[in-house]
């Protein structure tokens, strides 16, 4: 997917031009996928770009480095500021944020060492629909993987970690190998868990069904966003393990993620959903969702983080991990 790159990215402490963030090929991610990282939205607003549900991603993020035992040399209400800077030297009006920490050099083991330096970097760019822009009304084409996603108490799923994407490259390449658009994984006895990279609903008689956490899913910030949304909006939530087959019967389906934000699913494994393409519920989420940034819904949960170069306080926690 080709991108445009900007001019200057944040790393280890300071902004620097794009081609100067180097990383040494001995670094400890690089052998052994000791990276802990984040995709953050910012969104053109009436009010100036805004960055959605920031902080909570921020705090993800330090969450996922705690679960790996990874030290982060800044605070979390350093790195909020560090992503503002970002935006604002790039001049960016919206933008996809990545930031990411991971084990820098310092020996070939594979237990990282206690003196291994954990290096952070943020990159900001301009992207637009992870799965094309016609997709958010005529939606996408799936199929079930045949690689399973990783059981539990192998990788934790729930820490947003480079290893765990690995999984993702072999669920993804292989949907595109066939002509889909994307794959979705299953969970280790059978069940429905997630898309490579996204979160999956499903629609049925207009109430919402979701995998729970135990199906090795990620906790999905915009998962949480839309529930959260289609509570609201006076829609049930059901959060429960469902059979692959349940997917065939749907009235309707689509993917939610910061990349993919609300991507409706017009068929899955060549059996098209009922809807084929966005239906009345997925519209009616999608447009309180996309209403956050035009003013046409209400912030009511108060996620958009208007985006200033020096922040008179950030709204993170202040300290630092340290594990």
């Amino acid at each position: 997917m080709a991108m445009n790159y900007p001019q200057y990215i944040w790393h280890n402490g300071s902004v620097r031009p794009w081609q100067d963030a180097q990383v040494h090929v001995m670094s400890h991610a690089l052998h052994y996928g000791s990276s802990v990282f984040e995709g953050i939205r910012v969104y053109e607003t009436d009010k100036g770009p805004a960055g959605f549900r920031l902080t909570d991603h921020i705090q993800r993020m330090f969450d996922s480095a705690r679960i790996y035992y990874m030290p982060m040399p800044y605070a979390e209400d350093e790195l909020i500021r560090a992503c503002h800077e970002i935006v604002t030297v790039n001049g960016l009006q919206s933008a996809y944020l990545r930031p990411i920490a991971f084990r820098g050099i310092g020996g070939l083991g594979v237990a990282a060492s206690p003196d291994m330096p954990t290096e952070v970097s943020i990159a900001a760019i301009e992207w637009g629909a992870y799965l094309g822009e016609e997709a958010r009304e005529k939606g996408v084409d799936v199929c079930v993987s045949s690689w399973n996603r990783i059981a539990p108490n192998t990788i934790p799923s729930s820490a947003k970690a480079g290893g765990n994407y690995l999984s993702s490259q072999l669920i993804s390449m292989e949907a595109k190998r066939r002509g889909f658009a994307e794959g979705i994984g299953l969970s280790i006895d059978g069940t429905l868990s997630e898309g490579a990279g996204e979160n999956l609903f499903i629609v049925k008689d207009g109430k919402l069904y979701t995998p729970p956490q135990a199906a090795s899913i990620l906790a999905g910030i915009t998962r949480d966003s839309v529930i959260k949304i289609a509570r609201s909006l006076d829609y049930e939530i059901i959060e429960m393990e469902m059979p692959r087959e349940i997917l065939y019967l749907a009235d309707e389906a689509f993917l939610t993620g910061t990349a993919a934000e609300i991507t409706p699913i017009r068929s899955v494994d060549e059996i098209e959903v009922r809807s084929a393409g966005r239906g009345p519920v997925t519209r009616h989420i999608q447009e309180a969702f996309f209403g956050l940034f035009d003013g046409s819904s209400k912030d009511r949960w108060g996620w958009l983080e208007p985006i200033d170069n020096k922040p008179a306080k950030a709204k993170g926690r202040t300290h630092a991990v340290a594990v």
